[in-house]
């Protein structure tokens, strides 16, 4: 914005000039000739205006450019995130079209798959700047510290190697990842990955109760059934 608001300003006075040096002329006398000399000096100055205002118009079509591939690489990992969603929604079903896998657990299969929806999420904020590195390394280290973590790392870096490795930014980030995970095996064995079992449904309170008093009522009509029908008979 100031080099399009200096350029703007430079130009008006260009455009303002001759009428400038009419009045001086008008007023004082001028030698035309001389004028024409200082007049002939603005040429430079032009130049530099036009110069600044190519350099504007690239700025903004970068600029541009730029928010353009923001907003593609945007989509595309939305999308690749609903298709991540539909795989935890059900594993048995949609992992067999990525292909054949070494993981036979279920839950270790849904542990790598969120596994790497939390590396695609520290990858894209730390490249767009709203992960700083001290935080990144907080996250991988605690992420590292347990066995689902290596295990993800070990099957998955190869492949992030090759999509991120093409970058400044992805080249940085593939190093402070393989530095805190080269930490956290020299640091000893991680903590194993344990799944709890869902707690019994507690009893609701008086149900045995009621269960007993329905189940006396149905033996009651039943038996009031059969007396009458055997006082029936008799008559």
């Amino acid at each position: 914005m100031g080099l399009v608001a200096a350029a703007a300003a430079a130009l008006t006075v260009v455009l303002l000039s001759p009428l400038a040096l009419e009045e001086i002329s008008s007023s004082k006398g001028v030698d035309w000739n001389r004028l024409s000399d200082i007049g002939a000096a603005y040429g430079f100055t032009s130049a530099i205006v036009s110069a600044l205002a190519l350099a504007g118009v690239a700025v903004s079509l970068i600029v541009q450019n730029r928010q353009a591939r923001a907003e593609q690489v945007q989509g595309i990992r939305s999308y690749y995130l609903e298709l991540v969603r539909l795989e935890l929604d059900d594993m048995a079903l949609y992992q067999p079209v990525w292909g054949d896998t070494d993981i036979a657990d279920p839950h270790e299969q849904k542990r790598h798959v969120y596994a790497d929806l939390m590396m695609n999420y520290a990858w894209m904020g730390f490249e767009i700047g709203t992960i700083r590195e001290s935080l990144l390394r907080d996250m991988l280290a605690g992420m590292f510290t347990g066995e689902a973590g290596r295990h993800y790392w070990s099957r998955a870096h190869a492949s992030w190697i090759a999509s991120s490795s093409g970058s400044r930014v992805g080249r940085r980030f593939l190093a402070i990842v393989g530095e805190e995970h080269a930490r956290a095996i020299a640091a000893g064995p991680p903590t194993r990955s344990t799944v709890v079992p869902s707690p019994p449904a507690a009893p609701v309170a008086g149900a045995s109760g009621a269960w007993r008093a329905s189940a006396g009522a149905l033996i009651g009509l039943g038996a009031g059934l059969v007396l009458g029908s055997l006082l029936r008979g008799r008559r």
